[in-house]
């Protein structure tokens, strides 16, 4: 019963309200001393509930002495606030956006491996036309097979795969530094960009279990930089497997020179190690 008048409440009902029409459903018509026994109310309370009721026409009285009440039928109820709420959520839709001064969607930080993975599947979920991914294959299993699913609804999957990742589906470039960037991490990233809408991108894990945190948004400016930032990896990638000697012949052993020229020459930052 506890349930049913919190659900009532949800509707807009307080709980004197709700317990009277309770009331009333296991017997009517009643007088107000037989609801206020049946709700186990003050009569005083009572009466002054059966007015509210009455105004938002959830009651029905008769003009005999006393006075007997009767409840509308539950479907009624239902039908009438369902309606109601449709059309407040449908103005709502329509006359928020008006209104809004400059927002700028949140940047919001989610921490803990259970709580990222979970963001993860939830947008995956979503996705509708196309997803892009970088990530570890040590990591990829907790996605897998909702990655398929999501294959399977003709959304394009596209993966920077990192420690020799293997799947069946979508479109898939080998980055060949994954320990090199793992070790001047300190841990694993995961970037993901859905249909342009939403992103994700930070370290899914690492030995310092503080540092795994993951920024998740649906800012179009930061979506943006995700996605394009996956896309330039891919761009590299497919560029370097097919012109590979052609760029050490311009870049020298090991791209050093474009290095040094991008880092400078003593610079220690290796995320982007040379190539052998």
């Amino acid at each position: 019963m506890e349930k049913i008048i919190e659900n009532l409440k949800e509707l807009g009902l307080n709980t004197y309200e709700s317990k009277v029409y309770i009331a009333l459903l296991k017997k009517h018509p009643s007088t107000g001393y037989e609801i206020s026994k049946v709700a186990n109310m003050p009569q005083s309370r009572t009466y002054d509930t059966l007015k509210s009721l009455e105004q938002k026409k959830i009651i029905i009285t008769t003009n005999t002495k006393p006075a007997e009440y009767s409840p509308i039928k539950p479907k009624e109820l239902t039908k009438r606030y369902k309606r109601k709420m449709q059309s407040s959520i449908d103005y709502l839709e329509k006359h928020l956006p008006d209104i809004k001064d400059n927002y700028n969607e949140p940047v919001l930080t989610i921490n803990g491996i259970s709580n990222i993975q979970q963001k993860v599947l939830e947008i995956i979920r979503t996705a509708e036309k196309e997803i892009y991914l970088e990530i570890w294959s040590k990591d990829f299993s907790f996605l897998e097979e909702e990655l398929l699913k999501a294959y399977d609804r003709n959304v394009e999957i596209r993966i920077v795969g990192y420690d020799n990742l293997k799947t069946n589906f979508g479109l898939v470039y080998e980055h060949p530094f994954s320990k090199n960037i793992e070790n001047s991490l300190d841990g694993r990233m995961i970037i993901l960009c859905v249909d342009s809408k939403e992103a994700i991108i930070g370290k899914i894990h690492s030995p310092k279990v503080d540092s795994t945190n993951i920024l998740w948004t649906l800012n179009e400016d930061v979506v943006f930089l995700v996605k394009e930032l996956i896309v330039h990896d891919m761009y590299l990638l497919d560029i370097q497997s097919n012109l590979l000697e052609e760029m050490k012949y311009v870049y020298g052993k090991g791209f050093k020179r474009l290095h040094d020229k991008v880092l400078g020459t003593n610079n220690p930052y290796n995320i982007h190690p040379f190539i052998k």
